[in-house]
């Protein structure tokens, strides 16, 4: 997410198991693998990693977890409309 040209890691309630869930198995580990590069590639894996070990934050059902993302250098704005 992006807002106010700041960008946010944000962690919301699903599971795959619902019947409403709207990926396959497949399609969210693709999904998954997209984040994670997108992740490595804008140098925040490692805080992002932290993060979700430390936090005692849980999302909820309508409700994310968010996580204001502090990218190095310029990388930010090749994801910024």
């Amino acid at each position: 997410m992006q807002r106010q040209g700041r960008l946010y890691f944000q962690v919301m309630w699903a599971h795959l198991e619902q019947q409403s869930f709207p990926l396959s198995p497949e399609q969210y580990g693709d999904r998954l693998e997209a984040v994670c590069a997108a992740l490595n590639d804008l140098g925040v894996a490692q805080s992002v990693r932290t993060w979700l070990s430390t936090t005692r934050d849980r999302p909820r059902l309508g409700k994310a977890l968010s996580l204001p993302l502090e990218v190095p250098g310029a990388r930010a704005s090749e994801f910024l409309l």
